[in-house]
C-alpha cells in the first residue's frame, strides 16, 4: 500500500484476513510501526512495488500538482495484475447538481480536482494494470459528526440546492476487494452511495440522533467561513454508480447516510459500554 491513510487503515485487515501479506509506505518513523511499514521513497519502498502482486495508492497529489508516489517509483515497473489509484469526485467539477457518469470528460474547475485529474491520467499511462476509484465524501467511525455537534462547533452553511455526495468507508472497502476479485485494467469506477443530500439535511439528521439541537445555520459569505470551506460549495454533483454495481457487482451496504450514521453511532455506543 503506498500511503496508509483512513482507507488504507480499514482495507489492511481486510486484506490479511484474505490471506494477504500487507506492507504499507509511511513518512513517520517506519522502524516504530513495525516490519510491515517501508519507509516512503526508499530502494526497499520500490523493490515492494516491484514485487507486489496488489498495489493500492492513496497518496494524494502535491500542491505542485505531481503524485508523489509516481516521482518516487519512476522507471520501476510491478508485475502487480492489480493496481487501484483511490482519486476523487472532484476531478468532475461542477455539474450544476446533474449526475456525473466515468465515461464522461474530467472538467475539473479547482486545482484539487485538476490534480486529481492529472494524477489519474499519469497511473492509467504508467501502470497499465491500474484501476481508478473516484471516491466521493468518505465518512465512517472517526468520521462522523457527532463530536462536532455535541462540542457546539458545527454549522450549517445556507447554500441552497448544495448536494454533497458520500460513502461510507466499509463501502469503500468492500468495492476494493470486489475489483480485486476481478480486475479490469484501465477502468474508472464511481463509489459513492449514490443518494446525494443536502449537508444540512445530514447534519439537522445526525443532531436528532444524539439527541442534540439543530446546528445553526450561517450564510455561505460570512467572514467566519473559510475560503477552503466555501470552495466546497463551488461545486455540486450528483455521482452515478451504475458502473460499478455492473461491472463489480457491489452494493453499498450503507446506500444513504441515515443507514451509515444509525450503524456509526450504534459501534459508538456499543463501545462506550
Amino acid at each position: 500500500m503506498l500511503g496508509y491513510g483512513y482507507v488504507a487503515r480499514a482495507l489492511a485487515p481486510v486484506l490479511v484476513a484474505a490471506g494477504a501479506r500487507v506492507q504499507f509506505t509511511t513518512r513517520r518513523n517506519s522502524a516504530a510501526l513495525g516490519d510491515a511499514a517501508l519507509q516512503f521513497d526508499t530502494a526497499a519502498m520500490r523493490t515492494a512495488f516491484a514485487a507486489a502482486d496488489i498495489v493500492l495508492s492513496s497518496v494524494a497529489p502535491s500542491k505542485d500538482g505531481y503524485d508523489p508516489a509516481l516521482v518516487a517509483l519512476e522507471n520501476v515497473q510491478s508485475r502487480a495484475a492489480w493496481i487501484g489509484y483511490l482519486s476523487a469526485t472532484s476531478v468532475y467539477g461542477d455539474r450544476d447538481g446533474q449526475w456525473a457518469f466515468e465515461g464522461e470528460a474530467p472538467a475539473p474547475s479547482l486545482p484539487r480536482g485538476t490534480a486529481r485529474a492529472d494524477a489519474e491520467l499519469s497511473w492509467l499511462e504508467t501502470h497499465p494494470a491500474t484501476q481508478v476509484f473516484r471516491l466521493a465524501g468518505i465518512y465512517g467511525p472517526g468520521r462522523a459528526p457527532f463530536e462536532r455537534i455535541r462540542s457546539d462547533k458545527a454549522r450549517i452553511i445556507d447554500a441552497p440546492n448544495h448536494v454533497v455526495n458520500r460513502i461510507h468507508i466499509d463501502d469503500i472497502v468492500t468495492a476494493i476487494m470486489a475489483s480485486i476479485a476481478q480486475p479490469s485494467p484501465q477502468d474508472i469506477f464511481n463509489i459513492a452511495d449514490g443518494q446525494p443530500a443536502a449537508p444540512g439535511e445530514v447534519m439537522a439528521y445526525a443532531a436528532q440522533l444524539i439527541g442534540c439541537e439543530t446546528p445553526p445555520t450561517v450564510a455561505l459569505n460570512d467572514p467566519s467561513v473559510s475560503a477552503m470551506a466555501r470552495s466546497f460549495y463551488a461545486e455540486t454533483k450528483r455521482i452515478d454508480i451504475s458502473r460499478a454495481k455492473t461491472r463489480l457487482e457491489w452494493e453499498p451496504r450503507f446506500s444513504n447516510y441515515k443507514l451509515g450514521l444509525n450503524a456509526i453511532l450504534s459501534a459508538e455506543l456499543k463501545a462506550a459500554v
